[in-house]
């Protein structure tokens, strides 16, 4: 009997529990429910969905980068990205300002080219010693630009430069007669760009790659070099060594002046030099010393890359030489001290012409401003 009402009272022990855990239950589930009534949104939340195009879910969307604090520099053994730069301020009045396109005297094929924007107008002499500092070990041609915003055009940077602007160019040239440039310079000129814009609170724009551009240097070296020719005669003693007095004259009667450089030149109306006139021998000549010369022997060259009328200018210095072989009792040869006559002078225009040709055929003239620039020394 005691046993009996041992196990009721056991049983009524149970079913209270379970009665008290799932009214508990049931309340715990009926507050989650009217919390969610509550704050239940119809929005959409765009941050949390998958971003789609057209319909179609952007698995693979790529999230944006955060602004960098610091602007990443190059190493020369490093793959090279150039860094994202962090939005500008845009101007509340006027809108943001257009990026100006390149300065017209540069070329993209020759010249590594980075600009740089100021949202404040930047005084032109504080840059200039700025870039002076960060790039003045560079033995590359480096020239600095700045947009002229009310004459709409760049204007070149000297030391004399002043006023205040936007935006400015800077650009290395990538090619000369010494070659293409390496990826030390390379490295070395957008670092010190880089470092003159950080300067100033400033951005760069229009990075260009290191890699194509180190390719595009090295295939502009590659082809300058295929065309790059000199033409030269030279007037050899019969008899009597030439007098540098006679010489002087004779030079200076065809044209030609003496330069600081110890040869005499033939200059065009802007004062390029179409061809020279040497010393055979060693030494050069200078004008106070002319009187005390004696030499067996003359050289006329031709540059050609850098000549505009390749054949005329050829012509002309081929009269020269048979004029003053005349009046000094020479003879005009080849390098191989044949003489120079008819046909050798015939095959040398077609070969002008074919080169000349050449630069034509690929935008670089022969004689323009390009040209002269990648055939210099």
């Amino acid at each position: 009997m005691d046993s009996e009402l041992q196990i009721g009272l056991l049983a009524l022990g149970l079913a209270a529990v379970v009665g008290i855990v799932a009214y508990n239950k049931w309340q715990e589930r009926k507050h989650r429910q009217h919390a969610e009534r509550t704050f239940r949104s119809d929005h959409r939340d765009v941050l949390l969905e998958p971003q789609e195009q057209n319909g179609v879910p952007d698995e693979d969307r790529v999230e944006p980068w955060e602004a960098e604090t610091e602007v990443a520099r190059l190493e020369p053994d490093t793959t090279v990205t150039p860094p994202r730069q962090p939005a500008a301020p845009v101007p509340a009045a006027s809108g943001r300002r257009n990026t100006p396109g390149a300065p017209d005297a540069l070329d993209a094929r020759a010249d590594c080219i980075i600009r740089i924007e100021s949202i404040e107008p930047l005084e032109a002499p504080r840059l200039w010693r700025a870039q002076h500092e960060q790039l003045q070990g560079i033995k590359r041609p480096i020239c600095w630009f700045a947009f002229d915003d009310g004459a709409n055009l760049w204007r070149l940077l000297t030391p004399e430069t002043t006023g205040a602007y936007h935006w400015f160019c800077s650009a290395m040239q990538m090619v000369d007669r010494r070659g293409a440039i390496g990826e030390q310079e390379f490295v070395a000129f957008y670092n010190g760009v880089q470092s003159v814009a950080d300067q100033f609170l400033a951005v760069t724009a229009d990075i260009p790659a290191r890699a194509a551009a180190l390719s595009a240097a090295t295939e502009l070296d590659e082809f300058c070099a295929s065309v790059d020719v000199q033409v030269g005669v030279n007037i050899v003693s019969r008899n009597q060594p030439f007098a540098g007095t006679k010489i002087r004259a004779l030079a200076e009667a065809g044209g030609m002046t003496l330069a600081e450089d110890g040869t005499f030149h033939a200059r065009d109306d802007e004062g390029r030099t179409l061809f020279s006139l040497s010393n055979l021998e060693p030494g050069l000549f200078a004008a106070a010393e002319m009187r005390n010369v004696h030499t067996q022997g003359l050289t006329l060259i031709i540059d050609v890359p850098v000549v505009a009328d390749g054949v005329g200018t050829f012509d002309r210095m081929i009269r020269q030489a048979n004029k003053m072989a005349e009046a000094l009792d020479g003879t005009v040869v080849d390098d191989n001290r044949a003489p120079f006559g008819t046909e050798a002078a015939g095959m040398i225009r077609a070969q002008i012409q074919q080169f000349q040709a050449r630069m034509a055929q690929a935008n670089i003239p022969a004689g323009g401003s390009l040209a002269t620039r990648l055939f210099s020394a």
